[in-house]
């Protein structure tokens, strides 16, 4: 249903980031990642997608682009006024190194 959703309006960043956590839940961890990016693309003050794109990049070994994604991510969220997201993306961060 959410890839309907998706189909039917793709800048709706909730619907295609909603199916980005499903796609993850189905063991389909590339297509999350690819959903992920595009909800950025789309929309880049949609913090959530940053945590989520770094975590599942560093769960696939591509560690320096999962730093690159939370250093971004860090910026949005503290831009939005968002200092909980920033603060956890900070966090997972600082965990990589």
């Amino acid at each position: 249903m959410l890839e309907e959703f998706v189909a039917q309006d793709p800048n709706d960043s909730f619907s295609r980031y909603a199916l980005a956590l499903e796609l993850e839940k189905e063991a389909r961890p590339q297509d999350a990642v690819i959903q992920l990016r595009e909800v950025i693309a789309r929309d880049q003050d949609y913090v959530a997608s940053y945590y989520h794109l770094g975590r599942l990049l560093t769960r696939s070994g591509c560690v320096d682009e999962a730093r690159d994604v939370y250093r971004n991510g860090m910026n949005i969220a503290s831009l939005a006024g968002d200092q909980k997201a920033a603060s956890e993306i900070k966090e997972a961060l600082e965990a990589l190194d």
